[in-house]
């Protein structure tokens, strides 16, 4: 696939980028390399390699997924201007 100025124009104009009428050759230039990268990475063969997170291997930390109220009812409500009855009080908003 090649990108000629007339969709380096329009791809500029997508993105809300200004580009002068002057620079839109280096730019479908640019466009046409990064495409040509593309094609190169299409070529190589992946064959039974596993997906990465990262370039080290690494095991994330995991946690019981326990359902919990929390126990701190009375630490969140402190910081409330106005709380009844163990929840937050707010102004009536509809008539």
């Amino acid at each position: 696939m090649s990108i000629d100025e007339s969709t380096a124009a329009r791809v500029a104009k997508l993105a809300r980028i200004k580009v002068e009428p002057d620079a839109l050759p280096a730019l479908a230039q640019e466009f046409n390399t990064i495409l040509g990268f593309i094609e190169q990475l299409s070529e190589v063969d992946i064959e039974g390699v596993e997906p990465m997170t990262s370039v080290t291997p690494q095991n994330l930390a995991r946690r019981a997924d326990v359902v919990a109220d929390g126990d701190q009812q009375e630490a969140v409500l402190k910081n409330a201007p106005d709380s009844r009855e163990g929840f937050f009080a707010v102004p009536k908003v509809v008539e």
